[in-house]
């Protein structure tokens, strides 16, 4: 495989940080950008040291000028603890973060994929969700600071695509789970794990009958890379990439204390927050037929590798 200069923004992050070390593994030249908001260097500390690996604390609500071939732009808060922080900001580094990396591949013609989400669907009323539904999206609620501005990124990518013929990829990310999430991300997985490593009380939002869907990051990344290297230049998105596979929310916590017997932990039950979706489930008939992609990752052995990263964290006090 060719070689190629890659930036990853949000580098550091979850998601970032195993594509980063996937690139670096496969020769490319890789570069980091990253202002560390939610990103974390331990989830890239074992790649300082490598010659094709460099990493930048930067914040892209400011411009950064890097030649590169391609552009993975992941940057930006992803769960609602992180995003409601300061919604203001996570507003900015959607839009104003987008049109600077936009500005950025246009200028050195090089290709952008859009680390999109499963988000910009809202409180779905369709399930499962294919590419061609508009969502049902709260625009003034908590949430959408987020949602929106995900919504509006990706009309900024159509945009530049169709006004200055930037070579975009447009992928939707629905939930996704493995080792270097962020022990207090607030995400569902991440919670029941760090409460049963506790023993303290899972907390199930709502009556636990609302359903997700949990991608493994491995199978993420293969769909994400397919996605970028797809040769077909009219294929731009956006595609789910996501697990079919649908869970009630009650089953994944069982299932957590199933593969931590030891925990002493209880299940109780708390209101459901404003406009936290009911269903959520991808359509990825889409991303089957073009990119040849579906997960393998069953969830217990996903759980698994999680459970023993956040078991590491607890035993090195991190």
């Amino acid at each position: 495989m060719l070689e190629k200069r890659i930036l990853v923004t949000g580098g550091a992050g979850f998601i970032g940080s195993h594509l980063c070390d996937r690139l670096v593994k496969a020769g490319h030249d890789v570069i980091c950008a990253d202002n560390l908001f939610t990103g974390r260097k331990r989830n890239i500390q074992h790649l300082m040291d490598e010659h094709n690996f460099e990493f930048q604390r930067h914040d892209v609500t400011f411009p950064l000028y890097v030649e590169v071939d391609q552009v993975y732009h992941l940057a930006c808060p992803a769960s609602p603890v992180h995003y409601q922080y300061n919604p203001v900001q996570t507003v900015k580094t959607a839009v104003h973060g987008s049109i600077n990396m936009l500005g950025l591949a246009k200028r050195i013609n090089a290709r952008i994929l859009q680390a999109s989400t499963s988000e910009v669907y809202g409180d779905p009323e369709i399930h499962p969700q294919k590419e061609d539904y508009w969502g049902r999206v709260n625009p003034i609620g908590p949430r959408s600071c987020y949602d929106e501005g995900k919504r509006c990124a990706e009309t900024l990518f159509f945009d530049y695509h169709r006004q200055y013929q930037t070579d975009i990829k447009v992928i939707r990310i629905f939930n996704t789970y493995g080792p270097n999430m962020h022990p207090q991300d607030g995400r569902v997985v991440s919670n029941f794990i760090w409460q049963a490593l506790h023993n303290e009380d899972i907390t199930i939002y709502g009556d636990g009958t609302q359903t997700r869907s949990f991608c493994y990051v491995d199978d993420l990344l293969d769909g994400m890379q397919a996605m970028m290297n797809n040769s077909r230049d009219d294929f731009i998105g956006p595609v789910n990439l996501g697990n079919p596979g649908e869970f009630e929310i009650g089953e994944l916590a069982e299932l957590t204390l199933k593969l931590i017997p030891n925990s002493t932990s209880k299940i109780i039950y708390k209101p459901l927050p404003q406009d936290d979706p009911t269903q959520r489930q991808p359509d990825i008939s889409l991303a089957k037929s073009e990119l040849n992609w579906e997960p393998k990752v069953a969830l217990e052995d996903g759980l698994k590798e999680t459970i023993n990263y956040f078991n590491g964290l607890i035993s090195t006090n991190l």
